[in-house]
């Protein structure tokens, strides 16, 4: 069992740090499009037209991208002093229902971001030559990586019995956390 939690746990990592990058350079390009619409418009007095919907969609990129390496990596928000101050029993049954939580919602925005994408797919996108359903795409893509990024935290937490850490060892904090 640990041999399978291990390979999925490096294929993930894999994942995640695909997604990370993939996220960092749409945000590296969107600031260009930015720059080149700014330029157009003040110094060409001529505004390209495909800029504001193409940072738009790569801002949903690298927004839900973001928001599920976020999970993977633990650093997304919550509310932990009840899990700082439960019994280590109560923790594992929170810590399991926010899990199973986060899976369904990635599922109803993988769910629901798909069949946005499908309803739209036959309209053309405002100022891209695109369809408009791949607007919709970041969001079922972010949403299936939240339910499987969460749903390995599930596995470790109900198979392999370890818990999520409730403040990652390898960051610098202003206090430590007592068991």
């Amino acid at each position: 069992m640990r041999a399978e939690l291990a390979a999925l746990s490096r294929i993930l990592a894999v994942v995640n740090r695909a997604a990370l990058w993939i996220a960092g350079f749409g945000l590296v390009l969107m600031t260009v499009f930015i720059a080149w619409q700014v330029f157009g418009r003040y110094v060409l007095n001529q505004s390209p037209s495909w800029t504001e919907p193409a940072s738009l969609l790569l801002m949903s990129w690298f927004i839900l991208l973001g928001s599920a390496v976020g999970v993977w990596e633990g650093n997304h928000l919550g509310f932990e002093i009840a899990l700082h101050h439960a019994p280590p029993g109560l923790r594992q049954i929170m810590s399991v229902v926010t899990e199973v939580l986060v899976i369904a919602f990635g599922a109803a925005m993988a769910w629901y971001g798909t069949d946005l994408a499908a309803e739209t797919w036959a309209a053309d996108m405002p100022g891209l030559p695109i369809p408009q359903g791949t607007d919709y795409v970041p969001l079922a893509t972010g949403g299936v990586l939240i339910a499987l990024f969460s749903f390995e935290k599930l596995v470790r937490l109900l198979l392999a019995g370890e818990e999520v850490p409730l403040v990652r060892a390898d960051e610098p904090h202003l206090f430590a956390v007592k068991d």
